[in-house]
């Protein structure tokens, strides 16, 4: 049976490394197993959830306002067509508000950087996972998740404006409003696109990701695979040397169970 033995948090998420902890973080509860390194602490995790959660609530609400011959179905879920319309905006503004204290939260480790530059120019190899494991300038975030990250801010400054614009037509006039439409349904279009890509990756497509928003952890194959710069931040390590140890374990293990 693996060995489960808690022991204490030696690593920091970079993007925590602040003089004054948040309260989330003094009361939320991370526990960091043998084997495992601390990525994602209480605090970042409930930013996530939050604006996740008024992401799809602005999203199914949007879609049955301004697609109701398909999507009329959703608006009973919010409690009719006038209350649809009503919470839609308040959810759009709490998923840019909690994403903006996430902006906030992460400014340290999205700041794009030669290493990104050279990520995107090999985003094929990415795509069809030819390599064992990234490159190793590859740190906390790599250019992908630093493209979507600003990609949402982008997209959250255009739905305040446009959404702002929209709830108040009666200031604004009739083209600001109408123009307002087309790029608040182009920008959400984006984001889900981007939304999609993301719940694959962090499910399917990278197994392991889901654990560092749920539980705040990862394993450190995981860890070396993904973001070797951040391992061996953190570690001390050398990802490389990490990954022949544990290729030379599993081959002993397979030796002595013959």
């Amino acid at each position: 049976m693996a060995e489960r033995k808690e022991i204490p948090v030696a690593t920091q998420a970079p993007e925590l490394n602040r003089k004054a902890d948040h309260f989330i973080n003094r009361h939320g509860l991370t526990v960091v197993y043998k084997g495992e390194l601390l990525r994602h602490r209480a605090y970042t995790r409930f930013l996530h959830w939050a604006y996740g959660i008024c992401f799809f609530l602005a999203l199914l609400s949007g879609f049955g306002i301004y697609m109701p011959w398909i999507f009329r179905w959703f608006t009973p879920l919010f409690g009719g067509g006038a209350m649809t319309r009503m919470l839609h905006p308040w959810f759009g503004l709490g998923f840019c508000f909690f994403f903006g204290l996430q902006a906030i939260n992460w400014a340290a480790v999205m700041k794009w950087g030669p290493g990104d530059t050279r990520w995107m120019k090999r985003i094929k190899d990415y795509v069809l996972h030819r390599d064992t494991i990234e490159p190793s300038d590859v740190g906390f975030f790599n250019a992908g998740q630093k493209g979507q990250f600003w990609e949402i801010v982008g997209g959250c400054i255009a739905y305040v404006i446009t959404g702002g614009i929209m709830w108040f037509p009666e200031i604004f006039g009739r083209w600001p409003v109408a123009i307002s439409y087309v790029i608040h349904d182009i920008s959400a279009l984006i984001m889900l696109a981007g939304i999609f890509i993301h719940v694959y990756l962090s499910t399917i497509g990278e197994p392991g990701t889901f654990q560092a928003m749920t539980r705040g952890t990862v394993k450190e194959a995981w860890a070396w695979t993904h973001h070797p710069a951040w391992f061996k931040e953190v570690t001390g390590r050398d990802p490389e040397a990490a990954l022949e140890e544990a290729r030379e374990k599993l081959h002993r293990e397979a030796k002595a169970g013959d």
